[in-house]
């Protein structure tokens, strides 16, 4: 963070507790100066003002003394500085004081009642002494200046000596304020932005987060079933390799066809990935604003999401998909409720991954069992139920590891879509998972 102009001014302070109200030295030294300066002043005038009253020379310098050194509290009390000046000017002492001590209570935060009362006690004190002196001198001058003299005189010292420091003092207080508003101003920008950083980071985590849970899920999908069917395969073919060897062969092929396409899924998956490491390469590289990473970022997101539902699979390979699994030696059925239609693409990709991953824990803890899917086309939803039997006995074990991702995948699918998940057994032994999504935005199909 900068350093503001509070930091750089106690930066400054040497010792602020020595120094009392003074918050810098500098302060301490200009006020004590003043105050010297005035205590001289009014000593001096002391003694004209003792001789006037006929009083004795020291008390008079005494008081002057004792009365020009309150200028030294200015800053901590501005207000008893301005009374003991009005209520000295009838003794024609304190000039100084008086126009030091209006000057600091208009830059001071005292009310502007208080000023303008004060402030127009001054002037109404100093009008009345210079009138009262400046009637004297005219009365004693061998010249008469008219009517008209005394009292323009009077007014222009009057005024010369109180409005220059009030206005001085109220533009300066009101440049002080304005300047420790716009510091705090400065101060509290400073605490937003770095707000906004850290949830811009708490963000940026989160949304790494997601998006390597929705990497996982994805590879999950795309490799599970394709390796279980493979294993599968494998396992039947080492079984008729000697007896049938024209359904080896057979079972060979699909290991081979499954294994190209397992792999075809997972090159477009890591071309998407690279996709996006270009993308921050190119940020990282080329320093831009932070709102056009962010339009970028959001933009190579929903790209990435796009290429991945766009060419993902469909409700229309549901049969496809039901056939592999037949030919792995599943006792599959599937049924079709309902007209069917085009949906959203991710509405389409979650139904099919939903009934993907359900045939391959069956592959994976049920082998053996006969398995039922079944699809609804309703007005405003898609349900997917796939239900299967208990195992078979004696029901060759394919061996396959499971990492319990498979359901926790499932739910988080389609309850990102706002949709309901159920799994669990069944009273006959076996496993019954079902999920129903909300169609959304149905797609309109291109006319032709």
């Amino acid at each position: 963070m900068t350093t503001t102009g509070a930091h750089r001014d106690s930066a400054d302070d040497t010792s602020p507790r020595s120094l009392l109200w003074w918050g810098r030295r500098r302060s301490a030294v200009l006020d004590v100066g003043l105050g010297l300066v005035s205590a001289a002043e009014c000593a001096l005038e002391g003694m004209r003002f003792s001789e006037t009253a006929a009083l004795p020379v020291p008390v008079g310098v005494v008081f002057g003394l004792l009365a020009g050194s309150v200028l030294v509290l200015r800053r901590r009390w501005p207000v008893a500085v301005v009374l003991v000046s009005i209520a000295i000017t009838p003794a024609e002492m304190g000039f100084l004081m008086g126009i030091v001590g209006l000057y600091t209570l208009a830059a001071s935060e005292a009310p502007r009642r208080v000023i303008a009362a004060l402030a127009g006690m001054s002037l109404l004190g100093t009008l009345i002494v210079t009138f009262v002196r400046t009637r004297q001198d005219v009365a004693t001058a061998d010249f008469d200046p008219g009517p008209w003299y005394v009292p323009l005189v009077s007014t222009v010292m009057s005024m010369g000596l109180t409005a220059p420091p009030l206005l001085l003092g109220l533009y300066v207080g009101a440049r002080r304020r304005l300047m420790e508003s716009l510091r705090e101003r400065a101060v509290s920008l400073e605490q937003e932005l770095s707000l906004l950083a850290d949830r811009a980071e708490q963000q940026a985590q989160w949304a790494r987060t997601e998006e390597r849970t929705r990497i996982a899920r994805e590879m999950h999908d795309v490799v599970a079933h394709r390796v279980s069917l493979m294993v599968v395969h494998a396992a039947a073919l080492q079984a008729v390799a000697l007896k049938d060897p024209q359904k080896a062969v057979k079972n060979a092929a699909l290991v081979g066809d499954m294994g190209r396409q397992a792999l075809t899924e997972l090159r477009e998956m890591l071309g998407v990935l690279r996709s996006g490491e270009e993308v921050v390469a190119r940020a990282a590289v080329e320093p831009v604003p932070l709102a056009a990473v962010g339009a970028a970022a959001a933009a190579a997101a929903e790209a990435a999401e796009a290429e991945v539902t766009g060419e993902g699979p469909s409700l229309a390979d549901l049969q496809s998909l039901v056939e592999q699994s037949r030919l792995a030696g599943m006792a599959v059925e599937l049924s079709v409720q309902g007209e069917s239609r085009p949906y959203r693409p991710e509405v389409e990709q979650t139904a099919f991954r939903v009934v993907q991953e359900a045939l391959t824990n069956v592959h994976k803890h049920a082998a053996g069992a006969r398995a039922w899917v079944r699809v609804a086309h309703r007005d405003a939803e898609i349900a997917m139920q796939v239900e299967n039997g208990p195992s078979e006995r004696g029901a060759a074990d394919a061996g396959l590891p499971s990492g319990g991702n498979g359901l926790v995948g499932m739910r988080e699918r389609v309850s990102a879509l706002g949709g309901v998940f159920v799994s669990g057994p069944t009273d006959g032994g076996g496993f019954r998972v079902s999920a129903v999504l909300p169609m959304g935005s149905p797609v309109e199909s291109p006319a032709v």
